[in-house]
């Protein structure tokens, strides 16, 4: 066999001749990496190469750590995605939860909801208690949880929630808003009871449970027990439908009355 040649017709040494053969099969792989959308491949296949040249790996052997790189790669920014699509307010994890700081919730209870299996049942969950207590924490922490589970997840404030449903009412896209947030696995509301809804407010609202009940499953944190509802709901018979479509099949955890914030301003104060 000749030795190659240049563009220039010089002989080329056979180590640089391997070095462009292997420069030219690096492109290939960057190229087809690109085309085929595997972004985790393309930055590793060379890491990967040589670990499976150091533990003299079979082609398959190879290839099967080529593919796990990249879903797992995948599954990871898939998590992400789904958390930032949720549209939590601020960064809350369950492992993060103070459980020495309210004994009312236990430990067993918060793991049983970091399960998806719940939602997939289309079972709805109630956070109830006083400002403070840790609803909000609960509510981001199980939402970030189902959403890296892989399911989709979407948090508003119930304010929020009954202004969109309004605003689209009036640009008559309600019924495509509604279905919607029908869509969603689980949809995380926050804040029930703090202002009172006018009656077409209430409405619209009852629309989103209605689209969702018993198909989808929905989270609410309330400072306001059930039987408080009724100032927030001011139609009785539509507080009634409210509460009996929530509490159905629900999953309760009460959180107290005791402020972890205003606990923790005192004892810093006392510092």
């Amino acid at each position: 066999m000749s030795t190659p040649t240049s563009v220039t017709g010089q002989r080329l040494p056979a180590q640089r001749t391997d070095a462009s053969a292997q420069g030219a099969v690096e492109t290939v792989i960057d190229e087809a990496c690109r085309i085929l959308h595997l972004p985790t491949i393309r930055s590793r296949f060379e890491d990967l190469a040589e670990n499976a040249l150091r533990e003299r790996a079979t082609y398959k052997d190879f290839l099967a750590d080529l593919l796990e790189a990249e879903c797992a790669h995948r599954e990871e920014r898939k998590k992400i995605r789904l958390v930032r699509e949720a549209g939590f307010p601020r960064p809350k994890r369950l492992e993060d939860f103070d459980y020495a700081a309210n004994p009312n919730i236990t430990p067993e209870q918060v793991n049983t909801l970091a399960d998806p299996a719940w939602v997939t049942a289309g079972q709805p969950l109630c956070l109830i208690g006083d400002s403070g207590t840790g609803k909000s924490h609960l509510l981001i922490g199980i939402g970030t949880a189902i959403a890296e589970a892989g399911m989709k997840v979407r948090y508003t404030t119930t304010a929020n929630l009954v202004n969109e449903l309004a605003e689209a009412a009036d640009e008559k896209k309600l019924a495509r808003t509604i279905t919607r947030y029908g869509r969603v696995d689980l949809l995380c509301l926050d804040e029930l009871g703090y202002l009172d809804l006018d009656k077409a407010g209430a409405k619209l609202l009852f629309q989103v449970f209605t689209e969702r009940e018993e198909r989808r499953a929905i989270a609410i944190a309330s400072n306001a027990p059930f039987s408080e509802w009724k100032q927030t709901f001011t139609d009785p018979r539509l507080c009634s439908a409210i509460v009996d479509r929530v509490t159905f099949n629900a999953h309760i955890i009460e959180t107290g009355v005791d402020s972890y914030r205003l606990a923790q301003t005192q004892k810093k104060r006392r510092r």
